[in-house]
């Protein structure tokens, strides 16, 4: 993971220094400390009526050419849901409601240290799955015939739904 060496308000050099019981980048020319925080981001799992889950296969780093639930970063002021639903359109062509909170997980990033997950299932949606932004394929995958997923909590999302709709992979 990359260091942040100024501050992104006066581009004065940070320094490390302990504040608040921690280390931690501080700008001497404002006089403040620099919070790192978690990214947000979220995912959705969206059934088809034959019970499977719509993947989309990553066509960007980290995981390229996996598999992976509808997703991304929670732009500044969305919402988890709205970001959701924007990811899903933007990812697959799909409009959608939210259903049901599946869930929030975090997870390690070589890129951003900490990404928060929050996952949704997809009460109905219109349209037909079609590969956008960062996708290069779409499908549906029963819970027999899943792939290999990008990540592992969209995995235990993906059972966590199964385990809430009583289809146990």
């Amino acid at each position: 993971m990359r260091k942040k060496i100024y501050c992104h308000f006066c581009a004065t050099r940070l320094t490390e220094k302990e504040w608040e019981g921690r280390l931690r980048f501080f700008c001497e020319g404002c006089n403040d400390p620099l919070y790192e925080n978690p990214i947000p981001a979220t995912c959705l799992v969206v059934p088809d009526d034959k019970g499977r889950v719509l993947l989309v296969k990553r066509n960007v780093d980290p995981r390229a050419g996996y598999w992976c639930l509808p997703g991304g970063f929670m732009e500044l002021g969305e919402t988890p849901e709205a970001s959701a639903l924007r990811e899903l359109k933007e990812e697959t062509g799909l409009s959608g409601r939210i259903g049901t909170l599946l869930g929030i997980t975090s997870s390690p990033s070589d890129q951003y240290d900490t990404v928060i997950v929050v996952a949704y299932s997809v009460r109905e949606y219109s349209g037909s799955p079609v590969a956008g932004d960062d996708a290069s394929d779409v499908a549906y995958f029963g819970p027999d015939e899943l792939p290999e997923i990008a990540f592992d909590n969209h995995a235990e999302f993906i059972r966590r739904y199964y385990a809430m709709t009583a289809l146990n992979p």
